[in-house]
Protein backbone atom coordinates (compact mmCIF):
# COMPACT_ATOMS: atom_id res chain seq x y z
CA UNK A 1 0.00 0.00 0.00
CA UNK A 2 1.06 3.52 -0.74
CA UNK A 3 0.22 6.53 1.95
CA UNK A 4 0.84 10.12 0.44
CA UNK A 5 0.84 13.11 2.48
CA UNK A 6 0.51 16.60 1.16
CA UNK A 7 2.56 19.05 2.52
CA UNK A 8 1.25 22.07 4.30
CA UNK A 9 2.60 25.78 5.30
CA UNK A 10 6.56 25.23 5.24
CA UNK A 11 6.63 21.52 4.24
CA UNK A 12 7.40 20.50 0.64
CA UNK A 13 5.33 18.11 -0.04
CA UNK A 14 6.71 14.80 1.67
CA UNK A 15 5.56 11.50 1.23
CA UNK A 16 5.71 8.37 2.85
CA UNK A 17 5.25 4.88 1.38
CA UNK A 18 4.22 1.75 3.59
CA UNK A 19 4.13 -1.87 3.12
CA UNK A 20 2.01 -4.33 4.64
CA UNK A 21 4.63 -5.00 7.54
CA UNK A 22 3.64 -1.08 8.82
CA UNK A 23 7.50 0.12 7.73
CA UNK A 24 7.29 3.50 6.41
CA UNK A 25 9.53 5.42 4.54
CA UNK A 26 9.69 8.91 4.35
CA UNK A 27 11.46 11.00 1.10
CA UNK A 28 12.02 14.32 3.06
CA UNK A 29 13.28 14.89 6.87
CA UNK A 30 11.15 16.71 9.34
CA UNK A 31 10.17 17.68 12.65
CA UNK A 32 7.59 17.11 15.02
CA UNK A 33 5.85 20.01 16.59
CA UNK A 34 2.57 20.82 18.89
CA UNK A 35 1.63 20.42 22.26
CA UNK A 36 0.71 16.91 22.20
CA UNK A 37 2.53 13.83 22.23
CA UNK A 38 3.61 11.13 20.06
CA UNK A 39 3.22 7.69 20.72
CA UNK A 40 6.08 5.09 20.37
CA UNK A 41 5.55 1.33 19.68
CA UNK A 42 5.63 -0.28 23.28
CA UNK A 43 5.51 -3.90 24.65
CA UNK A 44 7.02 -6.04 27.15
CA UNK A 45 11.03 -7.27 26.87
CA UNK A 46 9.88 -10.97 25.58
CA UNK A 47 8.10 -8.96 22.60
CA UNK A 48 11.20 -6.65 21.73
CA UNK A 49 11.78 -7.52 17.54
CA UNK A 50 13.89 -9.86 16.57
CA UNK A 51 16.55 -9.29 15.19
CA UNK A 52 17.10 -5.77 16.31
CA UNK A 53 18.70 -3.22 14.26
CA UNK A 54 20.38 -0.15 14.54
CA UNK A 55 17.84 2.86 15.22
CA UNK A 56 15.18 1.02 16.64
CA UNK A 57 13.36 3.07 19.60
CA UNK A 58 10.43 1.47 21.76
CA UNK A 59 8.52 1.82 25.29
CA UNK A 60 9.65 -1.47 27.64
CA UNK A 61 6.32 -2.21 29.76
CA UNK A 62 8.02 -4.88 31.73
CA UNK A 63 10.66 -1.89 33.25
CA UNK A 64 8.27 1.38 32.18
CA UNK A 65 11.24 3.01 30.75
CA UNK A 66 11.70 4.47 26.82
CA UNK A 67 14.63 2.14 25.19
CA UNK A 68 16.43 2.19 22.16
CA UNK A 69 18.98 -0.41 20.55
CA UNK A 70 22.95 0.30 20.89
CA UNK A 71 23.98 -2.14 17.69
CA UNK A 72 27.63 -1.48 19.17
CA UNK A 73 27.50 -3.68 22.15
CA UNK A 74 23.90 -5.88 20.78
CA UNK A 75 22.32 -4.25 23.89
CA UNK A 76 18.52 -2.41 24.27
CA UNK A 77 19.17 0.20 26.71
CA UNK A 78 17.16 2.85 28.40
CA UNK A 79 17.38 6.08 27.33
CA UNK A 80 18.86 7.02 30.84
CA UNK A 81 21.92 4.96 30.48
CA UNK A 82 25.07 6.53 28.84
CA UNK A 83 27.00 5.13 25.53
CA UNK A 84 29.08 2.47 26.06
CA UNK A 85 31.24 -0.08 23.87
CA UNK A 86 32.52 -3.51 24.79
CA UNK A 87 36.49 -4.29 25.06
CA UNK A 88 38.77 -6.98 25.66
CA UNK A 89 41.21 -7.30 28.19
CA UNK A 90 44.48 -9.06 30.18
CA UNK A 91 45.40 -8.56 33.09
CA UNK A 92 48.74 -10.39 34.34
CA UNK A 93 50.42 -9.65 38.14
CA UNK A 94 53.76 -9.46 38.75
CA UNK A 95 55.53 -12.38 39.33
CA UNK A 96 57.08 -14.02 43.04
CA UNK A 97 60.84 -14.29 43.47
CA UNK A 98 62.92 -17.36 43.32
CA UNK A 99 64.48 -17.55 47.00
CA UNK A 100 68.48 -18.30 47.50
CA UNK A 101 70.46 -21.53 47.40
CA UNK A 102 72.59 -20.73 50.50
CA UNK A 103 73.61 -19.19 53.64
CA UNK A 104 74.55 -21.40 56.16
CA UNK A 105 74.09 -24.85 54.47
CA UNK A 106 76.28 -25.24 50.45
CA UNK A 107 73.38 -28.32 49.88
CA UNK A 108 70.26 -26.20 50.02
CA UNK A 109 68.56 -25.24 47.11
CA UNK A 110 65.70 -22.31 46.12
CA UNK A 111 62.08 -22.64 45.34
CA UNK A 112 61.06 -20.84 42.34
CA UNK A 113 58.64 -17.85 42.46
CA UNK A 114 55.13 -18.17 40.92
CA UNK A 115 53.87 -16.82 38.29
CA UNK A 116 51.69 -12.99 38.74
CA UNK A 117 47.95 -14.07 38.88
CA UNK A 118 46.24 -14.02 35.02
CA UNK A 119 42.51 -13.06 33.98
CA UNK A 120 41.35 -12.55 30.43
CA UNK A 121 37.72 -11.64 29.49
CA UNK A 122 35.11 -8.76 28.01
CA UNK A 123 33.99 -5.32 29.86
CA UNK A 124 31.29 -2.95 28.91
CA UNK A 125 32.87 0.53 29.46
CA UNK A 126 30.97 3.52 29.93
CA UNK A 127 31.66 6.63 27.36
CA UNK A 128 34.10 9.87 29.11
CA UNK A 129 34.52 7.14 32.72
CA UNK A 130 38.25 6.97 33.74
CA UNK A 131 39.20 3.92 34.63
CA UNK A 132 42.29 3.61 37.48
CA UNK A 133 44.73 0.61 35.62
CA UNK A 134 47.26 -0.28 37.90
CA UNK A 135 50.63 -2.45 36.64
CA UNK A 136 52.05 -5.00 39.68
CA UNK A 137 55.72 -5.06 40.07
CA UNK A 138 57.58 -8.36 40.36
CA UNK A 139 58.73 -9.05 43.85
CA UNK A 140 62.31 -7.78 44.49
CA UNK A 141 64.80 -10.78 45.44
CA UNK A 142 66.80 -9.49 48.89
CA UNK A 143 69.91 -11.23 50.63
CA UNK A 144 68.00 -12.10 53.58
CA UNK A 145 67.93 -15.87 54.41
CA UNK A 146 64.64 -18.11 53.86
CA UNK A 147 62.52 -14.67 53.02
CA UNK A 148 61.33 -14.55 49.64
CA UNK A 149 58.56 -11.78 48.19
CA UNK A 150 55.47 -12.02 46.53
CA UNK A 151 54.74 -10.06 43.72
CA UNK A 152 51.98 -7.45 43.35
CA UNK A 153 48.55 -7.35 41.89
CA UNK A 154 47.18 -5.65 38.67
CA UNK A 155 43.73 -4.56 38.25
CA UNK A 156 41.62 -2.68 35.91
CA UNK A 157 39.64 -0.17 38.30
CA UNK A 158 37.11 -2.46 40.72
CA UNK A 159 36.66 -4.72 37.85
CA UNK A 160 39.35 -6.82 37.59
CA UNK A 161 41.86 -7.88 40.14
CA UNK A 162 44.52 -9.72 39.75
CA UNK A 163 46.69 -11.77 42.54
CA UNK A 164 50.93 -11.61 43.09
CA UNK A 165 52.71 -14.78 42.16
CA UNK A 166 54.38 -15.79 46.18
CA UNK A 167 57.83 -15.89 46.75
CA UNK A 168 59.83 -19.43 46.59
CA UNK A 169 60.46 -21.36 49.32
CA UNK A 170 63.81 -21.96 50.92
CA UNK A 171 65.12 -25.36 52.53
CA UNK A 172 62.75 -26.35 54.87
CA UNK A 173 60.50 -23.76 53.98
CA UNK A 174 56.99 -23.75 51.94
CA UNK A 175 56.11 -21.29 48.87
CA UNK A 176 54.31 -18.43 49.03
CA UNK A 177 50.78 -18.51 47.79
CA UNK A 178 49.30 -15.71 45.42
CA UNK A 179 48.05 -15.73 41.88
CA UNK A 180 50.97 -19.00 41.26
CA UNK A 181 52.08 -20.45 44.29
CA UNK A 182 56.25 -20.53 44.76
CA UNK A 183 57.92 -23.91 44.89
CA UNK A 184 59.29 -25.14 47.96
CA UNK A 185 62.72 -25.31 49.18
CA UNK A 186 64.36 -28.96 48.64
CA UNK A 187 63.78 -31.58 51.38
CA UNK A 188 60.87 -29.63 52.86
CA UNK A 189 57.65 -30.79 55.32
CA UNK A 190 56.41 -31.26 51.17
CA UNK A 191 54.26 -28.02 51.43
CA UNK A 192 54.26 -26.11 48.10
CA UNK A 193 52.66 -22.32 47.55
CA UNK A 194 48.93 -22.44 46.58
CA UNK A 195 47.92 -20.84 43.19
CA UNK A 196 44.54 -18.95 43.26
CA UNK A 197 41.53 -20.90 41.34
CA UNK A 198 40.89 -19.06 37.69
CA UNK A 199 44.20 -17.20 37.93
CA UNK A 200 47.09 -19.66 38.62
CA UNK A 201 48.51 -22.90 39.98
CA UNK A 202 50.55 -24.60 42.88
CA UNK A 203 53.99 -24.58 43.33
CA UNK A 204 56.02 -27.48 42.90
CA UNK A 205 57.25 -29.67 46.27
CA UNK A 206 60.93 -29.82 46.38
CA UNK A 207 62.81 -33.29 47.16
CA UNK A 208 66.66 -33.77 48.91
CA UNK A 209 68.23 -33.04 44.76
CA UNK A 210 66.00 -30.00 44.18
CA UNK A 211 63.66 -27.00 44.74
CA UNK A 212 59.99 -27.08 43.63
CA UNK A 213 58.96 -25.26 40.89
CA UNK A 214 56.75 -21.92 40.33
CA UNK A 215 53.50 -22.74 39.31
CA UNK A 216 52.37 -21.15 36.27
CA UNK A 217 48.82 -20.02 34.54
CA UNK A 218 48.55 -23.02 32.23
CA UNK A 219 50.08 -25.42 35.22
CA UNK A 220 51.21 -26.64 38.29
CA UNK A 221 55.21 -26.45 39.05
CA UNK A 222 57.22 -29.30 39.44
CA UNK A 223 60.38 -30.24 40.77
CA UNK A 224 62.54 -28.54 39.37
CA UNK A 225 60.42 -28.02 36.66
CA UNK A 226 58.86 -24.62 36.52
CA UNK A 227 54.68 -24.47 35.65
CA UNK A 228 53.61 -23.51 32.18
CA UNK A 229 52.57 -20.31 30.77
CA UNK A 230 49.53 -19.14 29.35
CA UNK A 231 49.33 -17.70 25.46
CA UNK A 232 47.40 -14.45 24.18
CA UNK A 233 47.47 -12.87 21.10
CA UNK A 234 45.39 -9.91 22.38
CA UNK A 235 48.78 -7.80 21.72
CA UNK A 236 48.79 -8.43 18.15
CA UNK A 237 51.50 -10.99 18.55
CA UNK A 238 51.00 -14.34 20.31
CA UNK A 239 53.00 -13.82 23.81
CA UNK A 240 53.14 -16.01 26.85
CA UNK A 241 52.50 -14.77 29.91
CA UNK A 242 52.55 -16.10 33.52
CA UNK A 243 55.16 -18.55 33.76
CA UNK A 244 56.35 -19.87 37.06
CA UNK A 245 60.36 -19.98 38.02
CA UNK A 246 62.30 -23.19 38.08
CA UNK A 247 63.38 -23.97 41.48
CA UNK A 248 67.00 -24.37 42.02
CA UNK A 249 68.98 -27.90 40.82
CA UNK A 250 72.48 -28.82 41.14
CA UNK A 251 75.67 -27.68 42.37
CA UNK A 252 75.10 -24.43 41.79
CA UNK A 253 73.96 -21.35 39.71
CA UNK A 254 71.99 -17.70 40.53
CA UNK A 255 68.66 -18.29 39.78
CA UNK A 256 67.01 -16.79 35.88
CA UNK A 257 64.98 -13.06 36.94
CA UNK A 258 61.01 -13.12 35.08
CA UNK A 259 61.08 -11.06 31.94
CA UNK A 260 59.53 -7.77 32.87
CA UNK A 261 55.54 -7.02 31.75
CA UNK A 262 54.98 -10.76 31.57
CA UNK A 263 54.37 -11.67 35.09
CA UNK A 264 56.59 -14.82 35.34
CA UNK A 265 58.26 -16.04 38.36
CA UNK A 266 62.13 -15.48 39.48
CA UNK A 267 64.10 -18.44 39.63
CA UNK A 268 65.48 -19.93 42.51
CA UNK A 269 69.04 -20.69 43.26
CA UNK A 270 71.14 -23.56 43.11
CA UNK A 271 73.37 -25.10 46.03
CA UNK A 272 76.60 -23.30 46.90
CA UNK A 273 78.39 -20.65 49.00
CA UNK A 274 77.44 -17.94 46.39
CA UNK A 275 74.34 -18.58 44.76
CA UNK A 276 71.22 -15.95 44.92
CA UNK A 277 67.65 -15.90 43.72
CA UNK A 278 66.19 -13.66 41.64
CA UNK A 279 63.53 -11.24 41.10
CA UNK A 280 59.76 -12.11 39.44
CA UNK A 281 58.52 -10.30 36.63
CA UNK A 282 56.57 -7.56 35.95
CA UNK A 283 52.81 -7.68 35.20
CA UNK A 284 50.95 -6.10 32.43
CA UNK A 285 47.69 -4.73 31.46
CA UNK A 286 46.20 -5.25 27.78
CA UNK A 287 43.06 -3.38 26.66
CA UNK A 288 41.70 -4.04 23.03
CA UNK A 289 38.61 -2.82 21.08
CA UNK A 290 37.45 -3.33 17.67
CA UNK A 291 37.26 -0.61 15.00
CA UNK A 292 39.51 3.04 15.17
CA UNK A 293 40.53 4.38 18.55
CA UNK A 294 37.46 5.50 21.27
CA UNK A 295 39.49 5.46 24.54
CA UNK A 296 42.88 7.19 25.50
CA UNK A 297 45.52 5.80 28.20
CA UNK A 298 48.68 3.47 27.52
CA UNK A 299 50.84 2.68 24.49
CA UNK A 300 48.21 2.60 21.20
CA UNK A 301 48.67 0.17 18.25
CA UNK A 302 46.53 -1.12 16.00
CA UNK A 303 46.21 -4.96 14.75
CA UNK A 304 43.78 -7.06 12.69
CA UNK A 305 41.28 -4.02 12.69
CA UNK A 306 41.43 -3.71 16.44
CA UNK A 307 42.63 -0.89 18.62
CA UNK A 308 44.81 -1.95 21.41
CA UNK A 309 45.64 0.30 25.02
CA UNK A 310 48.93 -1.72 26.42
CA UNK A 311 50.16 -0.41 30.19
CA UNK A 312 53.29 -1.53 31.06
CA UNK A 313 53.11 1.04 34.01
CA UNK A 314 50.16 2.00 36.15
CA UNK A 315 47.97 5.01 34.31
CA UNK A 316 44.10 5.36 33.92
CA UNK A 317 42.16 4.56 30.72
CA UNK A 318 39.41 7.01 29.80
CA UNK A 319 36.65 5.41 27.74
Amino acid sequence: MSITLNGTTGITTPSLTGDVTGNLTGNVAGNLTGTGASTIPSGTTAQRPAPPTFGMIRANTTTGLPEWYDASTSIWKPFNQGLTYSVEYLTVAGGGTGNSGFINDVTAKGGGGGAGGMLTGSLIFSVSVAYSVTVGAGGAYTFVENTSASGSGSSIGNLVTTIGGGGGGKQSREGGSGGSGGGEGYNGATVNGFGTVGQGNNGGVGDMGSAGGGGGKGGAGGTPTAGAGSTSSISGSSVTYATGGSGGSGASGNGVAGTANTGNGGGGGGSGSSTTGSNGGSGIVIISYAGSQRGSGGTVTTSGGNTIHTFTSSGTYTA
